[in-house]
């Protein structure tokens, strides 16, 4: 059976972008057609400023809206990547693989890092290394495919990189991964910028919609979205960014055809009000289902992470012991 692994890094609560782009094709299909792991991956939060209580609060939130999403642990693996030090011990391993040169030539950094220095901040070398660690997670577990937005795309190149130089200067120790993208929605764009990716870590405002975000919430800022001059209604990204923008989300939520619904509207009122009820209407039992999760004061989720991190340590502990002696380490006791 094929392995899967995936992650949500908790730097801010999750949104409509996250469930179309990840986590609803985890719940539909990756967990039903594979060995599929799910991390919540607390570790790649540490690479800016960070509040420490608004990490431990937004991972234990993210873990539950797996769950509520449709994880099933009988099903599938859910874990805190800090909760496996196997991530960690490859990750050196890695490093020591990896080049200087391809990671500066990362897209993430490079983006991140200039609008750090353009505020005056300085730059963690963690938000350089980062995608080594990354690989780390992917490529301790024996993972065949990784599902990730279009974002991540490079980084699983690197991932294949290194698994390849590793095994070619140490032996096979690493199963070669390839990225996975869902066919609809895998780039969710911001309601009032739709030219920027709907991102979790962006500042709070009315162009993100958040998985926690009341009905009336919801709907106030689908019908508040950025549309475009004019008055048809097309599906096309160039020309028409914030009307694909909402074609493309309720195509994902209906399970039609963008280019062809666009076909069915003479206005845009009428394309907002009926995206704006499809995406009320999905997130509901999402958060329905994360209100009974929190009423056991989070008991039952901390109980599926640590069956979770048992087993994903269980998996990824012979590999990169394998990896630890393919590159000359003594083996401890």
């Amino acid at each position: 059976m094929k392995r899967i692994f995936s992650g949500i890094k908790p730097t801010g609560h999750l949104t409509l972008g996250n469930y179309l782009g990840a986590l609803r094709r985890w719940v539909e299909v990756d967990q039903h057609r594979a060995d599929a792991l799910f991390s919540v991956v607390d570790l790649h939060a540490l690479t800016v400023e960070h509040d420490p209580a608004r990490v431990r609060r937004l991972s234990r939130q993210a873990a539950a809206l797996m769950l509520a999403a449709g994880l099933d642990p009988e099903r599938c693996t859910v874990f805190v990547q800090s909760h496996v030090d196997a991530h960690t011990r490859l990750s050196y391993l890695l490093e020591c693989t990896a080049t200087d040169g391809e990671l500066r030539r990362m897209i993430q950094y490079k983006e991140k890092g200039t609008r750090a220095r353009a505020a005056g901040q300085s730059v963690r070398l963690s938000l350089l290394t980062y995608p080594v660690l990354m690989a780390a997670d992917i490529l301790a577990h024996g993972t065949d495919e990784v599902p990730v937005g279009e974002d991540q795309t490079q980084h699983v190149e690197l991932t294949r990189d290194l698994a390849l130089r590793f095994n070619q200067r140490y032996g096979h120790v690493f199963t070669v991964p390839r990225a996975t993208h869902p066919p609809v929605a895998a780039r969710v764009m911001d309601l009032q910028d739709p030219t920027s990716k709907m991102g979790k870590s962006h500042e709070p405002g009315n162009g993100i919609v958040y998985l926690l975000d009341d009905p009336d919430t919801t709907r106030k800022k689908v019908m508040r979205a950025v549309t475009d001059s004019g008055s048809e209604v097309r599906y096309d990204r160039e020309e028409s960014p914030g009307v694909t923008n909402l074609l493309e989300i309720l195509a994902a939520c209906s399970g039609g055809d963008p280019a062809e619904l666009a076909g069915a509207y003479r206005s845009y009122g009428d394309l907002k009000r009926d995206t704006a009820d499809a995406v009320v209407e999905l997130l509901r039992p999402v958060r329905e289902r994360h209100a009974e999760l929190a009423s056991d004061g989070g008991g039952y989720v901390d109980e599926v992470l640590r069956a979770g991190a048992e087993r994903a340590s269980a998996l990824a502990r012979p590999r990169v012991d394998a990896a630890y002696a393919a590159v000359g380490l003594l083996p401890a006791g």
